[in-house]
Formats: C-alpha cells, sequence, structure tokens
C-alpha cells in the first residue's frame, strides 16, 4: 500500500508542527506559505516546500494538490483566506480537507462548505490546561462531542491498590474505564479484576459532567 501524501498550507506554529511530525513520521509532506521566509525555514524538514498563494486556484492547481491524499489548511488570522482556500480545496477534488478554525462561527463555516474536519487547536489546548489546573492528575482531555468526553487520569491516592470491580467507576460516576496504559503495556479492554499500579494511566469516556465528578472526586 501507497504510503498517504499529505499537503499542509500555512506554516505558522501550528501549520509547521504538523508538518514537521507527519514528515518525522515517515509521509511525504508538501509545505505551502505565501512567505518565502517560512518556506524557507520548514524546506529542510519536509518533502517539498513551496511558496504559493492558497486563495489562487491556479496557483494550487499547478501544485497539482488534488492528488495529496489530505491536505491541512493550517491559516492562521486570515479567515477570508482560510474559507476561499477550503473552497477551491474542495471544487478541485481533494480527496480529505482538515481546517483549523479560530472560533466557532468559522467552524461552523468551514463545515458547511465542505471541510471534512475542522479542528481548534487555541480552544482544545485550553481545556486541556484549565483540567490539568483544576486536576494536575489529568494529563489529557478531548472532546468527541457537545456532551462527551475522553480524558487521560493518572492513577493516584485512592486510586492505588484496588482493581476496577472495587473503585465501581461505571455505577458511581457513570464513566467507563476504556482502558489501562502502563510503561511497558496498553490494556485497551481491562478486566473488572484488573488492579490498578503506581504509575497506571487510565483512559475514561463519559458525560461531561460525569467526568468532572471523577476529576473531584481523586484529587492528586
Amino acid at each position: 500500500m501507497a504510503k498517504k501524501q499529505y499537503a499542509v498550507i500555512g506554516m505558522g506554529r501550528f501549520g509547521t508542527s504538523v508538518a514537521k511530525e507527519l514528515s518525522i513520521m515517515g509521509f511525504d509532506v508538501l509545505a505551502v506559505d505565501a512567505s518565502e521566509q517560512r518556506v524557507q525555514e520548514i524546506a529542510n524538514m519536509v518533502t517539498h516546500a513551496v511558496s504559493a498563494d492558497s486563495t489562487d486556484e491556479e496557483a494550487l492547481r499547478a501544485l497539482g494538490i488534488r492528488n495529496f491524499d489530505v491536505v491541512v489548511v493550517a491559516i492562521g488570522e486570515d479567515i477570508q483566506s482560510s474559507i476561499l482556500t477550503t473552497l477551491i480545496l474542495k471544487d478541485l477534488g481533494v480527496p480529505a480537507i482538515v481546517v483549523k478554525a479560530k472560533n466557532e462561527l468559522h467552524g461552523k463555516v468551514l463545515h458547511k462548505i465542505g471541510a471534512d474536519k475542522v479542528i481548534f487547536p487555541e480552544r482544545d489546548m485550553g481545556l486541556r490546561v484549565a483540567h490539568h489546573l483544576v486536576s494536575p492528575n489529568i494529563l489529557d482531555y478531548i472532546d468527541l462531542s457537545d456532551d462527551y468526553s475522553i480524558m487521560e487520569m493518572q492513577a493516584t491516592g485512592e486510586l492505588l491498590g484496588h482493581n476496577l470491580r472495587e473503585l465501581d467507576i461505571r455505577a458511581r460516576f457513570g464513566c467507563n474505564v476504556m482502558a489501562i496504559r502502563s510503561e511497558s503495556d496498553m490494556n485497551i479492554s481491562p478486566h473488572p479484576e484488573d488492579r490498578i499500579e503506581e504509575g497506571d494511566i487510565l483512559v475514561i469516556v463519559g458525560h461531561k459532567n460525569d467526568l468532572a465528578k471523577l476529576e473531584l472526586a481523586y484529587p492528586k
């Protein structure tokens, strides 16, 4: 099976991070930005780097953008350029378009014009930081929908030494432990008798209100 090819448009901090990580993972990556300086800064980290105006349909067509499996639109402050670029990519028939949104309204517009996935890096990072501030044992927090989320929680204090049956998290909080991650293993189907040990990380899914109660019940 051929490796997927990715194009990332917009070499700000977010776009640069995505392009570099995809390249490190071994994928072919095209980096695009209107700034020649930004293109030069990323050039030795990706497969190809090109200076081009992403709101110019002919420029994107000339790059063969439709041949890429996934195009990430990581344009930062310029919402108009972000929307226009997404529209052009959709018209050109790009198979999958992932777009960074500045706010909820921007995100709604992107969904309506055909973005396959809309991401909110600033909002999501703020969410994670806030949960970590409230509960330092919360390592990660990801929204699944308006009502449900997944969180990774470091097992500490009263959790240690007990198995899942004894903790009874599902009955007490309405949340499900999907996995237990240790330094050497990832248990993706934990058994009720599995005991929580020092260093374990619980991957838990549930309603946001229920997860909040669970967070506060086991502060670090």
